[in-house]
């Protein structure tokens, strides 16, 4: 009998994975991942991992199955909230999810599951895992996306290996919403009803500028507000002598200056904000709200622009270094000067774009046939052909 360990959270999503793996004849055992310790950022009783834990163990009881808690904080905190304060502090925006599943479900996660003996380690993830035979009688994984449009959640594994996919089982992912929080009524779970958390990865909503003023103080810096007639890309294609060029002049970060535009407010640090927020920004005044527009953290000031159509907001081409590249799809991995045409997103929930990867020898730039808002330095854009999720990076 095969053995697997399941992520049990708390939700019904992990749930329901337990109940079809045991259902399925595999031995299951039920582990809850403690992460967090630091209730004073955490905004109440969204997501009290006490609660959480004590609806895991039990879901385990009423399934019959061994369970217990593994207190990864001290892993969580080096590999996630290290990692975020620094690239806040850097001004970009990272994706905690992303890599919560990368460096700790998937990883010291799947290495304590394998020390119990376990074959798979299985989550309550909506996506798909599909098996390609290799004429050398291997095997390669794919990552697909879940059967449940709106679910569909195979952007946040979007850094998981060949290795990491070869250990690993989504039960749910052939399945919608409604039929899971079904299964788990029928089944008595106590998480039936039970809300999808929120916020970020086993840590639940937090106030983001508290939890950043941990480490990053508060610094006073003004608002600047640039007027949408001043672009930063006046060039056309034709002007171009390679695409190569054209490709580095649309990905280019936007750099304005403060007499760009007008000073309109203050604000108390550049790295609380992000590209393309709204909130928080405390202008009032303005015809349309304002949106963040560029980041400047060595400068401190915030660029801003009204209306969510302002130029300042799109932009056609990104980046991501040869560092910060992944493929999931390693035998689909491009070449120096190959190119491939893709479906692409730069955000959870994002309907799939098409683009063209270009690869170059100090990265691969992502062109997309239409100009995305609020491509963000830090977070992870994704690409997929049709619905098998190809390769991944973090925007440059």
């Amino acid at each position: 009998m095969k053995k697997v360990v399941v992520g049990l959270s708390g939700g019904v999503d992990s749930s329901v994975a337990a109940y079809l793996l045991k259902a399925q004849g595999y031995e299951v055992i039920g582990l809850f991942m403690k992460n967090w310790h630091d209730d004073t950022v955490t905004i109440s009783d969204e997501c009290p991992w006490l609660e959480d834990s004590n609806d895991a163990m039990i879901v385990a009881e009423k399934l019959g199955i061994p369970f217990q808690t593994v207190d990864l904080s001290v892993e969580y905190k080096e590999r996630i909230v290290d990692y975020m304060f620094d690239e806040y502090a850097k001004g970009r925006t990272p994706n905690p999810d992303v890599l919560c599943n990368r460096e700790i479900k998937f990883d010291v996660f799947m290495k304590i599951a394998l020390q119990l003996g376990a074959d798979f380690v299985a989550t309550g993830h909506y996506c798909r895992k599909g098996t390609i035979e290799n004429k050398d009688g291997s095997e390669t994984y794919q990552l697909l996306a879940g059967k449940d449009p709106n679910k569909d959640q195979s952007y946040f594994l979007c850094q998981l290996s060949q290795e990491q996919l070869a250990k690993t089982l989504f039960p749910i992912g052939e399945l919608l919403k409604p039929g899971v929080r079904k299964i788990a009524a029928e089944n008595e779970l106590i998480t039936a009803d039970k809300k999808d958390s929120q916020g970020l990865c086993f840590i639940g909503k937090v106030r983001l500028p508290d939890f950043l003023q941990q480490k990053l103080k508060p610094q006073k810096g003004v608002i600047v507000e640039v007027p949408s007639t001043i672009s930063q890309f006046d060039a056309a294609p034709s002007e171009f002598s390679s695409k190569q060029e054209e490709l580095a002049y649309f990905s280019k970060k936007p750099s304005y200056q403060v007499t760009d535009g007008k000073v309109v407010g203050n604000h108390q640090g550049a790295h609380y904000f992000t590209k393309g927020q709204r909130k928080g920004l405390d202008v009032g005044g303005t015809k349309e709200p304002l949106f963040v527009i560029e980041t400047d953290v060595d400068e401190n000031v915030i660029y801003t622009g009204q209306g969510k159509t302002h130029p300042g907001l799109y932009r056609r081409t990104l980046f991501v270094s040869n560092e910060e590249l992944h493929w999931v799809r390693t035998d689909l991995a491009l070449q120096t000067d190959d190119s491939m045409q893709v479906l692409a997103r730069i955000r959870y929930r994002q309907e799939l774009q098409k683009a063209t990867l270009y690869k170059v020898e100090g990265g691969m730039y992502v062109d997309f046939e239409e100009k995305q808002s609020a491509i963000t330095e830090g977070q992870f854009v994704a690409w997929y052909l049709k619905d098998d999720l190809i390769g991944s990076g973090v925007i440059s």
